[in-house]
């Protein structure tokens, strides 16, 4: 198999993993380049949008990831690329394509240590030889050393390490190989360690992701080691990955007790983000943030609205009175349409109608019910 041929079925077995820069919106997608690799947006640090080259070192592996396509009791084509092959592809990339950076990630080869000594690989031939100062994002393999993870960390602009799950019974569901606190844990608290404010490694961000759905956890559980990870281990930003059904093992629970709709999957990832961006941005604590009787956030209902509807002695708010955090808890309004009013306020200015807040349309529709415009 030559270079090009292993590029393109390592850049598509990549789309598994999240926890990178992808978002809803058309310019915010993934997008296949005409050599058949997958080139992802994300957000510049000074503002602006770019892409990133994403692929897998190999999709040879030996964990048992239940939920993995690439598990290694499943028969599929597998490849590995050499680290010079990967640097010298990316520095094409970036000299043809101006690309932001790479991606890398992997399948386990022997073990968590070799696999993390290739991956380091190649960033030092890009570091060293290519002289290559960009962005390079690489993950940090569950069960890696120490010393494995230091040296990953010291090549690296941002790093990940996916949880996967909020607890270690929801592990042993995964994978019969993974030690929640050996393998997750411990590895977690040891990058957020050495990234820490004030250390060497400080401008190095770190993401991880959640696989949602494929074994029985509930969305209150997700959502409480989400805020935790962000507030005791600084996490920059945790993904949310709907389970594929049919990749994985018959013996998850995600394959034995199905949602009903599959759809239903997609729409809990869309309320997990909605929640997650209510702690990021708007100032929610996630004992706030509102869950049906069964522990999961509702399928009809986004979380802000839910919780709106929980509190009605709330609203309305005064418009001209209320703080930046109080107005972010009205629905219809975001981070725009509150700064909005905030400069608008300004000098002891006034807010009369909700049509001042921009396109009249279903969201500012929404907000006018927990409005109210008392000056």
């Amino acid at each position: 198999m030559d270079t090009q041929r292993k590029l393109e079925i390592l850049a598509d077995s990549s789309q598994y993993d999240l926890a990178c820069a992808c978002g809803t919106k058309d310019q915010d997608r993934r997008k296949r380049s005409s050599e058949g690799t997958w080139l992802y947006p994300v957000s510049l640090p000074g503002g602006g949008k770019s892409i990133l080259l994403k692929t897998l070192l190999s999709s040879v592996c030996v964990n048992d990831c239940k939920y993995c396509p690439f598990r290694s009791n499943r028969d599929v084509r597998r490849c590995t690329l050499k680290a010079e092959e990967i640097a010298r592809i990316f520095m094409d990339y970036v000299r043809r394509k101006g690309i932001f950076g790479l991606f890398l990630s992997s399948g386990v080869i022997r073990n968590p240590d070799f696999t993390m000594d290739r991956m380091g690989a190649v960033a030092r031939i890009l570091r060293k030889q290519y002289q290559y100062r960009g962005y390079i994002h690489l993950k940090i393999i569950p069960g890696a050393s120490d010393a494995a993870i230091e040296e990953i960390i010291s090549l690296a602009s941002a790093v990940s390490l996916n949880v996967e799950t909020p607890r270690r019974s929801a592990m042993k569901q995964l994978s019969d190989q993974k030690d929640y606190d050996r393998d997750i844990v411990r590895s977690v608290k040891k990058i957020s360690e050495l990234t820490a404010p004030g250390s060497a490694y400080s401008r190095v961000s770190q993401t991880t992701q959640f696989i949602v759905g494929a074994a029985d956890e509930r969305d209150s559980e997700i959502v409480r080691a989400t805020f935790g990870l962000y507030r005791r281990w600084r996490l920059n930003r945790v993904y949310f990955s709907a389970y594929q059904r049919g990749l994985g093992d018959s013996s998850l629970p995600g394959e034995r007790h199905p949602v009903g709709d599959p759809g239903n999957l997609l729409t809990r990832e869309h309320r997990l983000y909605q929640a997650d961006w209510l702690m990021r941005k708007y100032g929610f604590a996630d004992d706030e943030i509102p869950f049906e009787a069964d522990g999961n956030l509702s399928l009809q209902v986004d979380p802000k609205e839910a919780w709106a509807r929980r509190h009605p002695e709330v609203f309305p708010m005064d418009v001209n009175r209320a703080g930046k955090f109080e107005l972010l808890r009205v629905p219809g309004l975001g981070t725009v349409s509150v700064g909005r009013i905030m400069k608008m306020r300004t000098g002891g200015g006034k807010v009369r109608s909700i049509r001042q807040l921009g396109r009249y349309g279903k969201r500012l529709e929404k907000a006018a019910g927990y409005l109210k415009f008392g000056y």
